[in-house]
């Protein structure tokens, strides 16, 4: 029998101040997450620490620059939450079928076993619109049509759905992320020159281009990991469309 677990959507998020690291800390990561949350081995304790948790810019006193980097910042945690959301949707589906654990974020194998103990009382199928997926369930004769649908069946079509929501939004938010993230990395000396401009004194002038450079490495990582993110999002529709016979 199928196993089935509880199921929720997406998530919220935080924000902090300038003195508080560019990173807070955050939840365990599920199977298959690589985040700003990974740590760099030859780094210290203290860098490490620093690693851990959402994206948090810091302030540069130039109010243009400050709602530049706030908007970067908030618009990728929420793509790596809808991305977390993903993955977590895509690692229950798995469990809850007995499939092995691991980072792929495949669904075949989920569909194929779906059927398999379903397959005599229902046509189980993935059918696409546009880029939202679903687990189609039609009863195969009129005293199934009657009956409620199994537990473990509800389960899946709820995972699907959860999981078709995610990984659309992954997919819009790393779009936006991208222009924004852009923007930041076109202008890096003409922000600079802003920067320091700002600044009313030399020790000012050093604290402010020091929390420039650290969003600059942030808005770096990010992108990396944006890319990433939209990547894996990507494949999980393509798979979708290859067993629903659809084309992207």
């Amino acid at each position: 029998m199928l196993r089935f677990l509880c199921c929720c959507c997406v998530p919220s998020e935080n924000s902090a101040n300038e003195r508080q690291p560019l990173l807070q800390p955050s939840q365990p990561e599920p199977y298959g997450v690589e985040s700003v949350r990974k740590t760099r081995p030859a780094h210290s304790d203290a860098q490490a620490v620093r690693r851990i948790g959402r994206l948090v810019m810091r302030r540069v006193c130039v109010p243009e620059l400050d709602q530049r980097f706030s908007d970067m910042a908030e618009t990728f945690n929420e793509q790596q939450e809808y991305y977390e959301s993903m993955v977590r949707h895509v690692n229950n589906l798995r469990q809850s079928c007995g499939c092995p654990q691991d980072d792929r974020l495949t669904i075949s194998e989920c569909v194929g076993r779906i059927r398999e103990e379903h397959g005599d009382k229902y046509r189980i199928s993935i059918k696409m619109k546009g880029y939202v997926f679903y687990l189609c369930v039609v009863p195969l004769g009129s005293e199934v049509e009657s009956l409620l649908l199994p537990p473990d069946l509800r389960f899946a079509q709820d995972e699907l759905k959860c999981m078709s929501e995610s990984t659309k939004a992954t997919m819009s938010k790393g779009v936006t992320l991208q222009e924004l993230i852009g923007w930041l990395l076109r202008c890096k000396d003409q922000t600079s020159e802003q920067v320091m401009a700002a600044a009313a004194s030399y020790q000012e002038q050093g604290r402010l281009t020091e929390n420039l450079e650290e969003n600059m490495k942030e808005v770096r990582r990010a992108k990396e990991l944006s890319l990433k993110y939209r990547q894996r999002a990507g494949e999980v529709l393509t798979e979708a469309a290859a067993i629903a016979g659809a084309h992207l």
